[in-house]
């Protein structure tokens, strides 16, 4: 496979990306629009970056974050869970993985794990936090086997169906 990682413009991508996450999260077309104004405004946040796996001129993956900021509405969200477990300081110093995704033909080949590591190598931050629907899944595995642990479990987000877990590692991740 012809595989190359590397910085992304993701504004100019957006929609490339939103289609490679629509069918690795299975989202309909109202959901990616409303994720689309999402994304744009994060990438306009100071220190957002992203990252993408192209393969035959292909976008298949992509990684983006930030510096994270208590004033973000996932921290809002999130807060309230962290601080009932004494973990709320996660919060402050970290790098957030705000999305990450790879198209589902091409999982299971690493790509997920070298986006996280190379985009989280960059961090000016000690730590990382995201959130993963809280289900055993490949994709908890992979953030497990980086070093991520638990810090809130059973984490509810407006309009999301399902539960969520937000983990946290030091950096750098742990390489395997």
């Amino acid at each position: 496979m012809d595989l190359v990682i590397g910085p992304l413009d993701l504004p100019s991508h957006v929609d490339e990306a939103l289609a490679v996450q629509a069918i690795a999260f299975g989202l309909g077309p109202d959901e990616v629009a409303v994720r689309r104004q999402i994304v744009l405004r994060h990438m306009q946040y100071p220190g957002a970056r992203a990252l993408g796996a192209t393969s035959e001129g292909l976008l298949v993956g992509f990684v983006y974050g930030m510096p994270n900021s208590r004033t973000h509405w996932w921290s809002t969200v999130v807060e309230p869970y962290l601080s009932a477990l004494g973990n709320a300081d996660w919060l402050d110093d970290s790098f957030v993985i705000t999305e990450l995704h790879v198209h589902p033909h091409h999982q299971n080949r690493g790509i997920g794990r070298r986006l996280i590591t190379l985009i989280t190598d960059g961090a000016a931050e000690p730590r990382s936090i995201l959130s993963a629907i809280d289900t055993d899944s490949p994709a908890r595995g992979l953030y497990h086997s980086l070093g991520y642990a638990d810090l809130a479990r059973r984490v509810l987000f407006p309009s999301a169906p399902k539960p969520y877990a937000v983990m946290g590692a030091p950096l750098p991740l742990r390489r395997k």
